[in-house]
């Protein structure tokens, strides 16, 4: 876990680095508004310990040169309470803290961000998710609902003459609303925060 988190922080200072502009100017008509991507954490299903079979896809509209906005549907499953920090906490991963069984999700968000100055975005992502809770057997016990939030700032860098990008951030997230979790599950999710501070993200798209 921890190699993950040194990789990726490689990653942000590269990409945070490079002499590029990445903002599109208020007068420039000429950039392409729509994109396709997705994220580097689609490299997790690669894990063979709890692979979390991950898969998202991001379809955005740049409104303004400053405004876009992203649809973005995606599922996953997780073993391990959200409060807990992924890389940073040495609580995850820990058999005590495992859910007896786990949770699949299956989620569609809609993020707005907000070009502050050249590449650098503040972005707010709202994603209502519908869960299935799932036993150590492979059995649903269980439905869910969850709204989960996500409150970033990021740096927007184009490639190949803007018809790549990626986008290295930093982000705060937020289990807004759940529903009550089934026994077994509740306990050990009560135990931690709604919040989780400091979790990377590494998005990259195609423009077109």
């Amino acid at each position: 876990m921890q190699k993950k988190f040194l990789w990726i922080g490689i990653a942000f200072v590269l990409a945070s680095s490079l002499p590029l502009k990445a903002q599109y100017a208020k007068q420039d008509s000429t950039y392409k508004r729509w994109f396709i991507g997705s994220t580097i954490f689609l490299l997790g299903n690669l894990a063979t310990t709890n692979p979390p079979d991950f898969a998202q896809l991001n379809l955005g509209y740049r409104i303004t040169g400053r405004d876009v906005i992203t649809v973005e549907p995606k599922t996953w499953k997780y073993a391990w309470p959200n409060g807990i920090h992924p890389f940073l906490n040495e609580s995850y991963g820990k058999p005590e803290e495992k859910f007896p069984g786990y949770v699949r999700e299956y989620g569609v968000s809609v993020a707005y961000q907000r070009f502050l100055w050249q590449g650098l975005y503040a972005e707010l992502n709202v994603m209502p998710t519908w869960q299935k809770f799932v036993n150590t057997n492979g059995n649903k016990i269980d439905n869910g609902f969850q709204i989960f939030n996500t409150y970033r700032v990021g740096y927007h860098i184009k490639l190949f003459r803007d018809r790549f990008f990626i986008q290295p951030s930093i982000a705060v997230t937020h289990r807004a609303y759940h529903t009550t979790l089934p026994a077994g599950f509740k306990q050990l999710d009560d135990k931690w925060s709604k919040f989780v501070f400091g979790e990377p993200g590494f998005h990259f798209g195609f423009n077109f």
